[in-house]
Parts: structure tokens; C-alpha cells; sequence
């Protein structure tokens, strides 16, 4: 792999640096230690973050090889030629790129109006750039069109835990609890590739002798250390939680006197699930009846327990009421808000959390505020010294944005830290619509595949240079310092933000002249929201290794676990129960798809693949997406050794490397989705949408499988 000179230290004279690696939600500490090598330093693992237990993954040991990679964009760069295969670029400087932007940019607006402007973020991006990008599009921009790729991500789990809870946290408890559950289900969720640290949190807690049960069409590394795998078709998950609740109620082993106390919609539960007998349910998904019970009374009856879930049982249009069944499970148990005791998503982002926290999201304003809310409206622009009637209303989610680039609504796009060509479903038609901008604007460290569409490229910071706040799965905020300096005419992302402002007229509300001046701000904004960082400083988070939110004030010592006494976030401080139930997915089988096809994630790959492509030694143990299906459908199709095979759904086509496993569902089939071009599974994928999420359906669409046999000798 070509490099960078050895990356500068922002300390010159240290021998060893601190931050977090950058790709999962874990956000495990890393210590950099001058070497004698081609980087210049060595990756190891921090002792002094209490997250990670002192331990790094594979992507964490090699987390420096793209920062310091010799692709990484160093000048802004300007099209000169047509894009594709024939793209050419040519440097500019800062001055002329962001003048030539802004005056693009004002030109569009002038013609078609504030909203023919978008903005498209990242879930990787520290809280203050996340906070900022939110305030770029609405007061520099004036726009109301902004969303991020945390929407493939998190929302429909955002949006179930809204509905049951009243907030929206990611794990609504702390790490360090997992140990005490005795009872722990793992739906949907591949916590050994995806957070690999996390693992020895599930172990200790089998060394006290709990249960883990993992729900997956596949058997994969997380379900060898479960002692129940649930090997379930994707799209039946609300099927097999009713069937649980079924029994739960039943039998009367729910916690009567909880659910009297701290919730509503038992009546209305019970009835929901009364057709989902465990007879009934084994016949719809194949599980027998016996593991159905064994698995309800198990967590009903332990002492404590923990449900997770992921992209899993999320990543569909009917994501949110999966989450809900779950939801459901833990609320008539008991099981939340004591040690040992809860629910929560795995956010699979580094900043999944903060970046939805703080208003990228179409709907939402700093601190979890929802745009539409008059006094959410005023405190927020207070702070921001604007009218309340200059804010602009609610935009729409990630994918839709393309919708509005083809229906001519959308003329321009800010894209920062996201590769939404290789990340969104259907991606063909995504390449449609960025085809159609008069002005498309890619702020990122690499010329991703969304680049080749690009009418600018900004080079900006890694996360090795830039200092700023990040919000880890379990809800903890933490400090990341400043390790190195950008390389080349690289800028740090909030640096860019302001100096494009400045060019649009509006630099005084971004005359920021660090991170933390910014988070000053932010914690302003959030001052009693739903996320509220009110209380916390940089000074504080460096003291106390990270504050769980929320923290309203100074004083307060932060929330690991939220819930706690069975106070919850809703006007009443009641949880709510939802009758759910179970629907088809979007998409269902039939004799010319007989297959279901579903996506996810690598050990060695993050997201769309643009850093970890870049790392060698991540890139060489899994240079091409590898379609996985069972030793059934192989026979089904005649495939032989050597063979490929060809996946076609009803948006297209693609021929994969293949691995034969009977560690899949028999009617499935799984690729990974972290690489673009011939190799992008998303060109196939469903961009079907959860009508209140707006998550797309990544997880479940129709696929025919077809051999693609060697060719012959000559």
C-alpha cells in the first residue's frame, strides 16, 4: 500500500498519543506509539478507556493505514471533465472552490429557492460537526432538506424506542451491566464482527452462568457462544417474538405488578398475540414449539435480562414493529431499569447516537427536539439568534432525497462523510438522480464512488485530526483529542462548514475557533431536551473518561442506566405497550424469486468499504463480497465446485464468488454490502420504506439464484 509521509503529530514532541478508533460504535481507546515502521507509529490498544476492556479488533489494530493512505484527497479538486470512467480533476485553491460553490449555490437558490439545496451527513461524524452540519443546512442554507445515512441505520429502532419509552438512546443501559443479566437474547445482531469488543461482556456474563439466546438467519460467530441459535427466515421476527409473548402471558409468568404500574396496552397486547400459539408459530417459521417455550419461560422466569437487537430484525418495512415485539417482551417481564435488566439497539455507527441527537435528521433539532415543536423551534433559534419563523420545517429521510432530485425539487447536494451511492438500496436509481445536480459537492478524505458523480471534491480531517465529542452505543459521550495535523490542504470538517458560510454571507453564526467552542454551543441547544448535554464540558468529560446523557447539569453525575424505579420518558412516566401485528414484507417469494436475499456486515469491512478498502491488511482477508447459501439451494441450482453465482432481483443482476454453508437459512441468501460497482449488493436491494422510519427494506427482498458455470477449455 502506497502512504502518506508519516502522519504529523499535533504534539511534536510525544511519544504517544491517545484517541478512538474511528469505525464501530464501541469507540474503543487506542494509544499511538512512535515506531520505527512506514507509518511512523504503532496501534495499541488503550488501557485507560473503560469501554473496550483494554482490547482492539482487527479493524482497531489497523485503524491508522487509511488516514495516512496515498489516495487521501489533499487540495479541493475541481471537475474538468465528464464523470465515470473518464472523470479528470483539477486542483484548486480553497479561496476559488468555495467561492465558486457559494456562488453555484446562490445562483440555484435564486432560481428555484432556499430547498432546491440539500445536505446529506454522516453517522461517523463527531457531535460537533453533527450539531453544525444541522445548523449549516438550516441557517446558512436555509434549507429544510437535510437527512443522514444514520437513517439505513438507526431509525426504526429510534422510532420504537420513542413510542415505548419516550426516548431514544441506543442501549439504555451501561455496558458494565451486561455481566449481571442472566438471561440475554441477541436478535438480528452479530456482535462478534460488527462490535467485536463487546463480546467479553456477553462472556462474563456466561461465566456467571447466564443464557444467551441469537436470532439470525445464519449461524454466525456471535451465535457460537449462544446456547439457543434461533435459525429464523428473515421478515418472520414480530412472528417469533409474539409467539414468546403468546406463551409469556399465557402461562402468567409476566411481572403484573410492573406492568399495572408502568405501562399501558396490556389488554390490547394479549389480543394481538392470541393467535400466535407457539404451535401456530412453529408452523409458520420451522422452530419447534419446544424451543419456542424453552426460550419464553427462560427469560420470563431468570432473575434479570437483556434483549438486543440490530440491522437484523430493523432494516425492514416492518422494523419498528419488530423492535416493538422486543420492546414488549422486556416491559412485561420487568426487565428495565435495574442492574442487570434492559433493552437496547446495537448502534452500528462510531457517532450513530450524536449524529441523530443533534439535527441531521430531517425532523429533529439539537438535544432530540422534533423541528415541528413550537418551543422546540424558539429555544433552539434563541440560541442561534434567529427568528423562530426562519428555521425551516421538516424535510424528508435519506433515500427520499433522490426522489426529489429526480422530481426536479432538488437541484443541489452537500455530501459530507457519507458514500450514499455504495450505502442506499436500489442504487442505480440513486446514480440517476446525482446525474441530474447542477451541483454536487462531496466533503470526504477519498474520491468515493458517490464522487464520480461530484462536481467538487473537499478534502477533510480523519478522525485522527480532529478533536471533537462522540456518543458511543450505550449513550456515553467522550472526548476525542487532536492527534495529528491534516496532511497536504486537508481541512477539518467544521473549519470547511464555516468558510463556506462565510462565502454564503452568513459566517457570523459560524465564527467558531475550535471543537469546543462549538460544543459550548451544543450544549446550549440541548438544555433541556430529551439528549441533554447541558452539563457537561470538555474539562469534565476528560475527567471522568465520559458522561452518560442525560446530564443536565454541572453537577449531575450523568445517567448510565435510564429507566431506572420504572420512570419513563413520557408525559405520564409510563411505557407504553403496542399490539403488533405481524405483516409481510414488501417483498415475498414467489416461483420466479423463490429466494430471500439479505445483506450485512464483515469483521474486516465498515460501511460502504471507503476506509477499509484502503487498509491492506483489512482488504486482503476479504478482497471481494462472497454470497453465502445453503447446501439445499446449491443442489437446487446444480452449482459444482468452482461455480459462481448470479443474483437477480427485480432492480437487476450481479454474479458473486460463492460459498456454500449450511450455516444459513435454507431460503436465504447473504452478501456483504461494504463494496461499490460491479461488487455493490445494493444495486439489488429493495428501496421499499417503513412508512414512519422511512428505513428501506436492505434486509428481506426476492432473488432468483442462478449458476454461472466455469467456461470451458479451449
Amino acid at each position: 500500500m502506497a502512504i502518506l509521509s508519516p502522519a504529523a503529530s499535533a504534539a511534536p514532541q510525544a511519544e504517544r498519543l491517545h484517541s478512538h478508533c474511528c469505525y464501530c460504535s464501541m469507540q474503543c481507546g487506542i494509544d499511538l506509539i512512535r515506531a520505527d515502521n512506514d507509518l511512523g507509529w504503532e496501534v495499541k490498544p488503550s488501557q485507560h478507556f473503560p469501554v473496550a476492556t483494554g482490547r482492539l479488533c482487527q479493524k482497531g489494530l489497523n485503524v491508522l493505514g487509511h488516514a495516512v493512505h496515498s489516495e487521501r484527497l489533499l487540495a479541493p479538486m475541481r471537475r474538468v471533465a465528464p464523470g465515470g470512467a473518464d472523470s479528470a480533476w483539477a486542483a484548486a485553491s480553497w479561496d476559488d472552490a468555495l467561492s465558486d460553490i457559494a456562488s453555484r449555490i446562490q445562483a440555484i437558490q435564486a432560481q428555484y429557492g432556499n430547498d432546491a439545496v440539500s445536505v446529506f451527513g454522516g453517522g461517523s461524524l463527531t457531535n460537533e460537526v453533527c450539531y453544525l452540519l444541522g445548523k449549516f443546512a438550516r441557517v446558512a442554507l436555509r434549507t429544510k432538506f437535510i437527512d443522514y445515512n444514520g437513517r439505513y441505520c438507526m431509525s426504526s429502532a429510534a422510532a420504537a424506542q420513542n413510542r415505548a419509552f419516550g426516548a431514544d438512546r441506543g442501549l439504555n443501559i451501561a455496558l458494565e451491566d451486561i455481566p449481571k443479566a442472566k438471561y440475554i437474547i441477541l436478535a438480528g445482531t452479530n456482535i462478534a464482527e460488527c462490535q467485536p469488543t463487546m463480546i467479553p461482556y456477553l462472556l462474563e456474563a456466561k461465566k456467571q452462568n447466564a443464557i444467551i439466546v441469537t436470532i439470525d438467519p445464519r449461524r454466525t460467530m456471535t451465535s457460537k457462544i449462544a446456547d439457543i441459535h434461533i435459525n429464523l427466515q428473515p421478515g418472520f421476527d414480530s412472528v417469533f417474538a409474539s409467539g414468546l409473548m403468546h406463551v409469556i402471558l399465557e402461562e402468567g409468568l409476566y411481572d403484573a405488578k410492573f406492568v399495572e404500574q408502568h405501562t399501558h396496552g396490556l389488554a390490547d397486547v394479549r389480543e394481538a398475540v392470541r393467535p400466535f400459539s407457539p404451535e401456530n408459530v412453529s408452523h409458520y417459521t420451522g422452530i419447534p414449539k419446544e424451543v419456542i417455550r424453552t426460550v419464553a419461560r427462560g427469560f420470563a422466569q431468570a432473575e434479570t435480562g437483556m434483549i438486543f437487537t440490530a440491522r437484523g430484525i430493523e432494516q425492514q418495512v416492518n422494523g419498528v414493529e419488530h423492535t416493538l415485539s422486543y420492546i414488549n417482551l422486556c416491559l412485561v417481564t420487568g426487565k428495565i431499569g435495574k442492574p442487570g435488566s434492559g433493552f437496547g439497539p446495537i448502534t452500528g455507527q462510531a457517532n450513530g447516537q450524536g449524529g441523530r441527537e443533534h439535527g441531521q435528521k430531517a425532523d429533529q433539532l439539537p438535544g432530540y427536539r422534533l423541528i415541528e415543536d413550537p418551543s422546540a423551534r424558539s429555544h433552539v433559534a434563541s440560541v442561534w439568534g434567529i427568528a423562530p419563523e426562519e428555521l425551516p420545517g421538516k424535510g424528508v429521510s435519506a433515500y427520499e432525497l433522490y426522489g426529489k432530485i429526480h422530481d426536479g425539487e432538488i437541484k443541489a447536494m452537500i455530501v459530507l462523510g457519507s458514500n450514499p451511492l455504495v450505502s442506499s438500496p436500489n442504487s442505480a436509481w440513486v446514480a440517476e438522480a446525482l446525474q441530474k445536480l447542477e451541483l454536487l459537492v462531496i466533503i470526504d478524505m477519498f474520491a468515493t464512488e458517490t464522487a464520480e458523480y461530484a462536481h467538487w471534491l473537499l478534502p477533510s480531517s480523519s478522525f485522527l485530526e480532529a478533536e471533537g465529542t462522540l456518543t458511543n452505543l450505550e449513550g456515553r459521550v467522550f472526548h476525542r483529542p487532536k492527534a495529528f495535523q491534516t496532511p497536504g490542504d486537508a481541512l477539518e470538517d467544521y473549519l470547511i462548514l464555516g468558510k463556506l458560510a462565510e462565502k454564503l454571507g452568513r459566517g457570523s453564526y459560524f465564527a467558531f475557533d475550535s471543537p469546543e467552542a462549538i460544543f459550548d454551543e451544543l450544549r446550549l441547544a440541548s438544555a433541556g431536551g430529551i439528549a441533554d448535554y447541558s452539563g457537561m464540558s470538555y474539562a469534565r468529560l476528560k475527567e471522568m473518561k465520559g458522561l452518560f446523557w442525560p446530564c443536565p447539569s454541572p453537577d449531575h453525575p450523568g445517567t448510565p442506566r435510564m429507566f431506572e424505579n420504572g420512570v419513563f420518558s413520557h408525559p405520564d412516566g409510563r411505557a407504553k405497550l403496542h399490539a403488533i401485528t405481524p405483516m409481510k414484507p414488501a417483498e415475498t417469494t414467489d416461483p420466479e424469486y423463490p429466494f430471500i436475499l439479505t445483506t450485512g456486515r464483515l469483521g474486516n469491512h465498515y460501511l460502504s468499504g471507503a476506509q477499509t478498502r484502503r487498509t491492506a491488511a483489512l482488504l486482503k482477508k476479504a478482497p471481494v463480497p462472497v454470497a453465502e447459501i445453503h447446501p439445499h439451494a446449491a443442489e437446487q441450482i446444480l452449482l459444482r465446485p468452482g461455480d459462481r453465482l448470479r443474483l437477480t432481483t427485480r432492480r437487476g443482476s450481479l454474479i458473486f464468488d460463492v460459498k456454500v454453508t449450511p450455516d444459513i437459512h435454507p431460503t436465504s441468501v447473504f452478501v456483504p454490502f461494504h463494496w461499490g460497482g460491479e461488487h455493490s449488493i445494493n444495486l439489488l436491494t429493495n428501496d421499499a420504506l417503513h412508512p414512519i422510519s422511512r428505513m428501506p427494506e436492505f434486509k428481506v427482498c426476492a432473488v432468483r439464484l442462478e449458476r454461472v458455470g466455469q467456461p470451458s477449455s479451449p
